[in-house]
């Protein structure tokens, strides 16, 4: 069956005849899980696997977890690890060593995802916060300096990468402006075009190879004063396309969130017509579900050819001693003081 051109959430930790029923006949291209959906190990790989049989595909599974304040797979079972920001904090130190960092923690992270089945992570963020910004991105991003903060994120998906997990650049083309919690209400970004090309837009270039990215739910308002990013044809074309030059596969952030108006099925139907190749439904609910499904086409032409180059770069791990990586991990973070920020 072809996969249709959106990404579900589910209601709870089991995956019932109902939301079986969703799956097999729904045909969303993938899953995200989040807290709700997480329990255990044995139950989270039961549940992914029940999913992947459902459709009846080795469908991607997708989750947000990033370290900080956004991590669905936390302590007792899993680790936690630092925001963004604490390994900004090694890399002011030592540059070598910040990266170094960043690239641990995406292995390791890829090696907790990898034993529950998942093989997809919502990281790394690239957004460049500036000062009076809303806190939602705050101390999840890498730096306030558009150089560091891709090279810190492109090695997070270097180490996400070699441990067989595909990481989604977010939020193209860049949330760190954002005076409001999108989560909440939309923001708007006054900053003129070319000063966005700098800063903004910049750190998104340089990770322009990256195989998927999920857009901001932001109003730049000197490109388009009309759109966010995830439904403005012009930002998709111009800017993320364009400028950018992101060539892989886009997904909208969850299409559900408050910055976006109308209904959920007017919502994914203006995110597609955009041009994002993909549609993230994130909060589980069945009637919404049921309304993205109505609203979405089959995954065909363009977009079903960036699916299928972004499910290619899925590779298995390389080999790993993960408990000499931690003790590593660890001591880097201790160096560069980020101990605080953990």
């Amino acid at each position: 069956m072809t996969a249709r051109a959106f990404i579900t959430g589910l209601s709870g930790p089991q995956l019932g005849p109902d939301e079986r029923a969703f799956l097999r006949d729904a045909q969303p291209w993938g899953v995200i899980l989040f807290k709700r959906n997480v329990d255990d190990p044995d139950q989270v790989r039961a549940l992914v696997d029940a999913c992947r049989e459902a459709l009846g595909r080795d469908a991607p599974v997708l989750v947000d977890q990033e370290g900080g304040r956004v991590q669905r797979l936390g302590p007792p079972h899993w680790p936690a690890y630092p925001p963004g920001a604490a390994y900004g904090a090694v890399y002011d130190r030592d540059p070598a060593a910040g990266l170094a960092a960043a690239r641990l923690g995406g292995r390791l992270i890829a090696a907790d995802l990898r034993a529950v089945g998942i093989d997809v992570d919502c990281l790394p963020l690239a957004d460049v916060p500036v000062p009076g910004a809303d806190r939602v991105i705050g101390d999840r991003a890498y730096g306030e300096e558009p150089a560091k903060v891709a090279a810190i994120a492109g090695a997070v998906a270097e180490g996400l990468l070699q441990g067989g997990v595909l990481p989604v650049l977010k939020h193209i083309p860049g949330h760190g402006r954002a005076g409001v919690d999108s989560h909440e209400r939309l923001p708007t970004v006054d900053t003129p075009r070319d000063e966005l090309d700098r800063t903004d837009f910049e750190a998104f270039r340089r990770l322009a190879s990256l195989p998927l990215a999920m857009t901001a739910h932001v109003v730049f308002s000197t490109i388009d004063p009309h759109e966010p990013a995830t439904t403005s044809e012009i930002l998709v074309r111009d800017v993320i396309r364009a400028a950018i030059g992101f060539d892989g596969l886009l997904m909208s952030d969850d299409v559900s969130m408050g910055a976006l108006r109308g209904t959920i099925g007017q919502r994914a139907e203006r995110s597609l017509a955009a041009g994002c190749d993909l549609v993230l439904h994130c909060n589980g609910r069945r009637d919404e579900m049921d309304a993205v499904a109505a609203a979405v086409p089959p995954l065909t032409g363009a977009a079903a050819r960036r699916a299928e180059a972004a499910l290619a770069a899925r590779r298995a791990p390389a080999e790993f001693d993960a408990a000499a990586a931690r003790a590593e991990f660890s001591a880097l973070l201790e160096s560069g003081d980020a101990r605080t920020l953990v």
